[in-house]
């Protein structure tokens, strides 16, 4: 493993991480998400060497780092307001790093137009800080922050401050130069486009603890936690009670009588667990259709809600309302209204299990 983060305590004040561990493969790209307060910049500051712990264990390529100085982790970190060297012209900021590893200014040149030109920034290159967008900004950070080719780079809210437009092409050039480089990232933010365009993995913090790290589809489709569900935006996590176990099969009983089936978890008969469906995988439909789904309800339309190109209609079923996501066309073609019946089916695949009791413990 190329980095590991063990058991990890910092008391800032009244915050502290707690417990936290976090493992990351070479020239992997990690996003982490959560709300504001949960130790996001904490934990990027730490692993750069800015705070001590208190207790656990930093580990870069097996080599202990936990109380190295920050200048020899060879670690580099881009922070969302640039923090640019306003004496310098661009170029000068590019170089900085690079003149303490190499002396032949020739070689220096050529790596910084390089680096410069993957970036879209070598016509900028005699401009001062002063007179750049925003973007350009950033990405005079980045080049700066990658030139030096480091272990790892961090980088903390680096779009946060850019519009959308220019957030976009950013994130282009980025996952670019990035790849180039064969560099291994630790990314934080609150743009979830960042966890689809960027990521190879997404860990998901809150209070302090990493609650889940995995590959991004695992992360979204299967979330371990309530709070992981709910954040990552599963609107659909209900309470209920194991009532049968199979082979591959559980069945959970929801709260008002409803009758979930699933092919995850390993629990026991009247375990209490959360279930999560994420809205994209529940079908709506007039009639009941012949298939392997195990999972067909009959319900009442009780909400259509028009955000952005996608509708959501939330179906009552029992006392419970199941939200599903389908298109403007969709609605038309199946004559969907409030008060309307129709069958919600999902797959047993797309049902997640989560043991509420573990849920609670590892949040609070």
């Amino acid at each position: 493993m190329f980095l590991e983060v063990n058991d990890l305590n910092v008391e800032l004040g009244e915050f502290h991480l707690k417990d936290l561990n976090l493992k990351l493969d070479k020239n992997e790209y990690l996003v982490i998400i959560g709300p504001t307060g949960s130790g996001k910049s904490v934990l990027l500051e730490t692993i750069a060497g800015f705070f001590t712990p208190d207790s656990g264990k930093i580990s870069l390529e097996g080599k202990n780092i936990t109380e190295l100085n920050p200048e020899k982790r060879g670690i580099s970190i881009v922070y969302q307001d640039y923090v640019l060297f306003p004496n310098m012209n661009v170029f000068e900021n590019i170089a900085y790093g690079l003149k303490k590893k190499i002396k032949d200014k020739k070689m220096i040149k050529s790596k910084v137009v390089q680096i410069a030109e993957m970036l879209k920034i070598d016509h900028l290159l005699e401009r001062d800080p002063d007179t750049l967008s925003g973007g350009e900004k950033q990405r005079t950070a980045i080049a700066r922050s990658l030139i030096v080719e480091p272990n790892i780079l961090l980088m903390d809210e680096p779009f946060s401050a850019v519009d959308i437009e220019t957030h976009a092409i950013l994130t282009t050039l980025i996952k670019n130069v990035i790849s180039s480089y064969q560099t291994t990232v630790i990314h934080v933010t609150h743009n979830f486009d960042d966890v689809w365009n960027l990521a190879e993995r997404v860990a998901v913090m809150k209070d302090g603890k990493i609650l889940q790290q995995d590959i991004v589809s695992e992360v979204f489709s299967k979330p371990s936690h309530k709070f992981v569900a709910e954040f990552v935006g599963v609107q659909n996590v209900f309470s209920g009670k194991v009532v049968e176990t199979k082979k591959e099969l559980t069945t959970v009983m929801l709260e008002d009588g409803t009758l979930i089936r699933s092919v995850d978890g390993e629990l026991k008969k009247n375990d209490e667990v959360l279930v999560a469906i994420r809205p994209e995988n529940i079908i709506i439909s007039n009639e009941p259709f012949v298939s392997s789904i195990r999972n067909q309800l009959k319900g009442i339309v009780e909400e259509i809600i028009k955000i952005g190109p996608r509708i959501w209609v939330g179906v009552s079923i029992n006392d419970t309302i199941f939200k599903g996501m389908i298109t403007p066309s969709s609605l038309d073609l199946l004559g969907i209204e409030k008060g309307k019946k129709v069958y919600v089916s999902f797959k047993s695949l797309n049902v997640k299990i989560i043991d509420s009791h573990e849920d609670y413990n590892s949040i609070v």
